[in-house]
């Protein structure tokens, strides 16, 4: 079992645990919605995905919050999960990213639907 996150006490007053599927989404979330420069003593963990929720949609945006995306899975998570499909779309101030990846321990294939409301 591994920590919840974000950090949570259960009913019995212990640190709350998630099962390891759920804990590797919550991973993904965390890089996902991380900006680089939010944590102190990793300076450039996260993604940065937040900062181009406002930017003008266009093709060449959708492919760099793609590759964008991809590569700070590959770099934080590359170890856990095999990156295999990423979908983003922004409407309204609401981000939806849909991330395809396969666990590398189980090699079982995984989708992690996140939303987050920016506005």
């Amino acid at each position: 079992m591994d920590w919840r996150f974000p950090f949570q006490i259960d009913r019995r007053g212990r640190t709350a645990d998630t099962g390891s599927e759920a804990h590797v989404r919550e991973l993904v979330e965390q890089v996902l919605f991380t900006a680089p420069g939010e944590r102190v003593n990793r300076p450039d963990f996260g993604s940065g995905l937040l900062q181009l929720v406002f930017a003008p949609q266009s093709d060449e945006l959708v492919a760099t919050v793609q590759y964008l995306v991809r590569g700070a899975l590959q770099q934080w998570l590359g170890d856990v999960i095999e990156v295999q499909g990423v979908d983003v779309s922004s409407t309204d101030g609401r981000l939806d990213v849909t991330v395809q990846y396969l666990l590398t321990r189980t090699q079982e294939r995984q989708t992690a639907q996140i939303s987050r409301q920016v506005a």
